[in-house]
């Protein structure tokens, strides 16, 4: 359940199925900037809401993680359970109850599990962005202009210095790009291919 182990095998699924690009929305982004960044894929990447370091990702998690700590998995339970009022504004109408009924769907002892070796993965690298720039992939990184993942200044600053990184922000969009401005995302998927 590392974010190692979700690269390793995420490169050998990319390999087998001969993926020319691959695409990750935020910690499945920070799949895709762990495979690039172990040479595992050297394709072009399209990262959509990626969290750099612990400061870039959302409160809610970072929330969720340490209330665990004492609560066990019920603060995860607890939001599945309110998974769709709380995203009502987030998920676009037509497809809001479809998307929240699967997210419902996860394992709350899994996403705690999961959560946590997540942020200790940001926590033992710091930053993953020199890292990833030094991997040399050419790379998108998209947020929504609303979004909830941020990303430090310096973090910002290496980035836009990297000529094979472009930062892309896209307008009237949060978290969820994919949903809320899929042909957007699709035109930066054709660039990649």
């Amino acid at each position: 359940m590392s974010v190692e182990g979700y690269s390793a095998l995420a490169s050998r699924l990319a390999a087998d199925l001969g993926c020319d690009v691959v695409v990750g929305h935020s910690m499945g982004a920070n799949v895709a900037i762990e495979m690039a960044s172990a040479g595992e894929f050297s394709g072009p990447l399209v990262l959509l809401s990626p969290s750099f370091s612990r400061k870039d990702e959302s409160m809610f998690p970072r929330v969720l993680d340490r209330l665990s700590r004492v609560l066990g998995h019920l603060p995860y339970s607890l939001m599945l359970k309110i998974v769709g009022p709380a995203m009502k504004s987030s998920l676009p109408p037509a497809r809001r109850d479809v998307l929240a009924d699967e997210l419902k769907k996860n394992n709350p002892r899994f996403l705690r599990r999961q959560t946590h070796l997540y942020l200790s993965y940001l926590d033992r690298h710091g930053s993953l962005a020199q890292r990833f720039c030094d991997s040399g992939a050419r790379a998108w990184v998209v947020f929504g202009e609303r979004d909830d993942v941020g990303i430090t200044a310096d973090e910002r600053e290496l980035l836009e210095s990297t000529p094979h990184v472009s930062l892309v922000e896209i307008s009237d969009a949060g978290h969820f790009t994919l949903n809320q401005k899929p042909s957007e995302i699709a035109a930066l998927v054709l660039e990649a291919v």
